[in-house]
């Protein structure tokens, strides 16, 4: 059986809240737990709120309150951070840094997620591959932020669930100091995502915006492969798209 425990069910839920009876109720039956919560979105919500006193204190209490409960029942977790982590100078990727010391400490694993994509709801915190699904649908076009060059690489949510199972499976084998980057090791460039999307929706204009982003410059950045011994990725970024689009 899987407990949920999410703000969006309920106010009871909310993991920034001190001695949350309901949260150590849950943490203390469960014989595993998988630590996915954070205030984050992406790069909309990101440029415009990670500098703010809200979202660094949401994310400090809510790790202070969950790291505590799984110290004190010695539990065994997962916790997930970002290859953010490695962008040091954004209160992002320090946030994560800092749970994945308190992941070390407890002696849990952590993993760093490479954009994991997936349907979403909330338009605000949404990432650009629903983003630019948004906007063809609504509006006609697709509006990119950058000049489109930048390139990522894109993980498909069931890939992700399916990888973060297998590691709980084999918990007590996984070296504690191991990279486990969790990816689909394949570079695609924002406006190759633009046009894959455009194609779906009736070749509906795409407009490029003037801004080059080189926050995720790969060739500074190439993930870890050593996740590759457990698991393989499986939904390429087009069978990912027409998941989500077909599925709505």
């Amino acid at each position: 059986m899987v407990i949920e425990f999410d703000i969006l069910n309920n106010n009871e839920q909310d993991l920034r809240l001190t001695n949350n009876i309901l949260l150590e109720k849950n943490i203390k039956v469960a014989d595993f737990v998988f630590f996915l919560a954070f205030d984050v979105g992406g790069y909309k919500y990101l440029s415009t709120q990670q500098y703010g006193f809200e979202f660094i204190h949401n994310n400090i209490r809510l790790q202070s309150n969950v790291f505590e409960l799984l110290k004190f029942y010695g539990k065994k977790f997962l916790f997930t951070s970002t290859q953010m982590s490695a962008i040091r100078y954004l209160p992002y990727g320090t946030l994560k840094i800092v749970g994945e010391h308190y992941t070390q400490a407890l002696q849990g694993i952590y993993v760093r997620l490479w954009n994991v994509y997936g349907k979403e709801n909330n338009d605000e915190k949404a990432h650009v591959i629903t983003d630019f699904i948004r906007m063809a649908k609504k509006d006609g076009n697709i509006k990119m932020i950058t000049d489109g060059s930048e390139e990522r690489q894109f993980l498909y949510v069931s890939d992700c669930v399916n990888c973060l199972y297998i590691l709980a499976e084999l918990y007590d084998e996984i070296p504690r100091k191991a990279p486990l980057h969790i990816t689909s090791f394949t570079w695609v460039s924002i406006k190759t995502i633009a046009e894959t999307i455009s194609k779906i929706y009736n070749n509906v204009p795409i407009v490029a915006g003037a801004y080059f982003n080189d926050v995720q410059i790969h060739n500074k950045n190439e993930p870890e492969q050593f996740i590759l011994k457990y698991w393989q990725p499986s939904i390429n970024v087009q069978q990912g798209i027409e998941s989500i689009i077909y599925s709505t």
